[in-house]
This record gives structure tokens, sequence and C-alpha cells, in this order.
């Protein structure tokens, strides 16, 4: 699993069986690179000679299998690497999880002070200079519910103020993709509108509202449901919650960890049957993802991994995953999603719902060129990263 980076010239892939990020399904496909962008798709024999061409079944067997780069929207770490802790670790984590299909990354980061967070969102938007696989940062905390807190350090959280939403985003040069906010705290709800018409997504998590409550928050523009089911009041025949208020939104994308430790494979599948195209699936991993079981650190709290779950030492409560975005597409097809829909949840959906949908998540022309190869077996066999995506 070799990631290829190449921004010039002309690549044709051919003999693929294309899935893409709407989740059409094209058999006998071949796709046309050129400078990193899609310039045609087709079908048969039909494509010209390239600088580059690469017959998928020959590479990948038969039954190969193409689909758009996978795009993490919500992840923290990985090959004993956290995010949290600077541009190093955030290029040694992203390697490893480039070398499973994931191109194109957002950077989520564990609840932290206020001036921490600023300078962390600070120091990757100066990195999005450089790296174009990184597309933003996502505030996971401070503004969640004590409740729920998971492995995030209770004594750092904090309401949401409005001069403090206003420090970050400001410090984030407009690169902070997604805040999760609790909409039940006080200011909660004022701050779902601050952080909208600021032009980032907010996702409702780490809370405790009802459906009431989740409703007025999707009204007042929130966006995405931060890993459903988890760190959140569940479903009651009485009291549906912020799942099924979400569901039953159509503005709404429901994050997804298809690791069969958050979520049973019957309700990983259920997800896909209660908001159908709606789904994006995360990987939430922490540094121990594709490392060995042991101690790590999550932020501030103290992780112990074993038999690859992750839990904080203090709570036992699930702390990230060690999960990555090729065994979260096994996942889910295992759980009986079809391959198309599971294909989407890992592009085109997450694509969408952090702005990215003209350039990112479709093997299409005028859409970057970060295409994955996969087996019969959804294995990576190759990965390649094109140009720069635009919002």
């Amino acid at each position: 699993m070799t990631p290829i980076t190449d921004f010039t010239g002309s690549r044709v892939i051919h003999s693929a069986r294309i899935v893409d990020g709407d989740g059409a399904v094209i058999e006998d496909a071949w796709v046309r690179f050129e400078d990193g962008v899609v310039t045609a798709r087709g079908t048969g024999s039909g494509w010209a000679d390239a600088d580059d061409v690469v017959d998928a079944a020959s590479a990948a067997g038969e039954g190969a299998i193409l689909t758009p780069g996978f795009i993490d929207m919500h992840g923290h770490g990985g090959a004993g690497a956290s995010y949290d802790d600077g541009a190093d670790a955030i290029r040694t984590a992203r390697a490893m999880h480039r070398s499973h299909g994931t191109t194109r990354a957002v950077i989520s980061l564990v609840t932290a002070t206020i001036d921490q967070l600023v300078a962390q969102v600070t120091d990757i938007a100066d990195l999005m200079q450089t790296d174009a696989d990184i597309l933003g940062s996502h505030l996971e905390g401070p503004f969640l519910d004590p409740g729920h807190h998971g492995a995030h350090e209770p004594s750092l959280l904090r309401h949401p103020e409005a001069a403090d939403v206003t420090r970050l985003l400001e410090a984030g040069r407009g690169t902070i993709r997604q805040v999760t906010i609790a909409p039940e705290l006080p200011g909660g709800l004022d701050a779902v509108r601050q952080v909208v018409a600021a032009g980032t997504a907010v996702a409702v998590g780490h809370t405790n509202a009802d459906a009431a409550i989740a409703a007025a928050a999707f009204d007042a523009g929130a966006s995405i449901l931060t890993h459903a089911f988890n760190a959140m009041n569940g479903i009651h025949h009485r009291a549906p919650g912020p799942i099924l208020t979400a569901a039953a939104d159509r503005s709404v994308v429901l994050e997804g960890i298809a690791d069969n430790f958050h979520l049973h494979p019957h309700v990983i599948h259920l997800l896909f049957e209660i908001a159908p195209g709606r789904i994006a699936l995360i990987t939430d991993a922490m540094a121990a993802a594709g490392s060995a079981d042991g101690h790590y650190d999550l932020g501030a709290v103290k992780v112990t991994v074993k038999d690859g779950m992750a839990r904080a030492d203090d709570t036992g409560s699930i702390a990230g995953s060690t999960l990555t975005q090729d065994v979260a597409l096994r996942r889910a097809v295992d759980a009986g999603v079809p391959l198309g829909e599971a294909v989407r949840a890992l592009t085109g959906t997450p694509a969408g719902a952090i702005g990215f949908a003209g350039s990112l998540g479709r093997l299409q022309p005028d859409h970057v060129a970060d295409a994955v190869l996969l087996d019969a077996d959804l294995t990576v066999h190759a990965v390649w990263t094109g140009a720069a995506p635009t919002r």
C-alpha cells in the first residue's frame, strides 16, 4: 500500500469497476487524469494513451475497484502520533492513513484551553499552505456537555461564549471546517448561529440534547451529528433524541464509526437505512491507529489500548478508535451496506459536509484526481493524490 503523489502529467487507469462518490457503480471503466485533475471518464477501450497507463485488473486482480480518495472529516491521529502535537505529528499520522486510502483529512482537536486551541488552529492553517492533503481543523471541544464528555478532559469543558468563539474562528483564518457543540449549554444555540454565519459547519455532539433541542440546533444551521449514537442520548420509543432527529432532517450528515466497537454491525446498517446518502464514515482515530496496543495520550486524557479498543484510563470511556478508512469500508460492507453507499460515505458525503463537493469525492471531470485502487476483497493496492482542492 504505497501512496503515489503526482501533480503533473497524464495518467489513465482502465479495466476497473469504478465505484463513485455518488454511489454509482460503472463496470469496465476508465478515468483520465491531467495535472492532478480528472478530465475524462468512460467505459471499454475508448481511452487515449497517456504518460502513465495503469491496468487496474493487472495491478489489483480481477474485480479491481477504483474509488475516489477517502476523506476523513473526523480523526485525531495515528502511527503513534497525535494531531494535537503539531506539524511533524500530523504528517506522521497522515502518511499512515494515506496508505490506507485517506487522501484528505480534517485535523480534529480534542478539548484544551482556549489559548491552546487558538495556537493549534493557527498552526493547522499555516500547515495547509504546504500540505494540500489537510483540509482544515475540527474543534471537537471545548463546548461539550460534561455528562457526555467521553475522552475529553471534563475540567477543560466550558460554555460557548461569543468572544471565545470569535477568537477561535479568527485564529483559524477560514480553515476551521467544523465545530462540535452541545446546543443545550447556555449560549449553545447562539454559538451555532455564530459559527454557521462564519461559514463553518456545526456538529451536534457530546450532548444531552433531547429531540426538541437537537431540532432547534439543526434549525439554527447545525448540519452534522458527531459520531452518531456515541456521547449522546440514544433512541427511545417516546424520546427519539438527536439521532432520529438528525435522520429526519435531510440537511444533516450523520457521522458513523464503523469499527464494530463504537457501533454494532446491525447499527451500522441501520444508520444507512434511516439516513440514505447522508452517512459519513469517519475514523475518530487516535494515535494508536496503525500502531500497537499500549498506553497513549489523547489531549489531556491518558488512554490504554487493548485488543484494538482505546479506553480512557480514568473513566473507562471509549477514547477514539484505532480505525482506518479501508477497514471502515470493509466493516460497513460486511454489515450489509451496499458497496456504492459505503464508498459514498467515505467520499462524496464527507466532501459535501465540509464544503468541498465541487472538487473532492468524485471521479468526474473537474474534480481533484484523488483515487484508491482496491482488489475484490477491498484491500488497498494503490493510492493517487491529485491537485490541491478548492471550496
